[in-house]
């Protein structure tokens, strides 16, 4: 059964960067797009970025826009989220999720995707 791991977060202070990293295991991932979600204590789960496979196209939650990059390694199937002076708010767990057939207007649904990592804690604190 296909798995996504994350890795990558901890605790940095206002301003910090951080690199998140998620990879899949347990056999092919099949899937068209990947993305990160985030989810705060007491919030709903949010959308963070995304990234298609076909072309590369990426896209950005405005919160995040011009601090936060998506990548990927088509060769080894992973996701990256290179994250830029970084505040307190994005403080949250980060999820890796990826889709077998993402449909365009639905890519920062959460519920359009079929597989999700189990997350990884970023905190950002002075």
């Amino acid at each position: 059964q296909v798995q996504l791991v994350e890795s990558g977060g901890g605790l940095v202070q206002p301003g910090d960067s951080l690199r998140l990293s998620c990879a899949s295991s347990g056999g092919t991932l099949n899937s068209n797009a990947m993305a990160w979600f985030r989810q705060a204590p007491g919030k709903e789960r949010e959308f963070v970025a995304a990234i298609r496979w076909n072309g590369g196209y990426t896209y950005y939650a405005d919160s995040v826009k011009g601090r936060f990059t998506i990548s990927r390694d088509n060769a080894k199937n992973t996701v990256a989220l290179s994250m830029n002076s970084l505040k307190p708010e994005d403080t949250a767990t980060y999820f890796c999720v990826a889709a077998r057939g993402i449909i365009l207007s639905q890519i920062r649904v959460a519920g359009s995707y079929d597989y999700w990592g189990q997350g990884t804690q970023v905190t950002v604190s002075s």
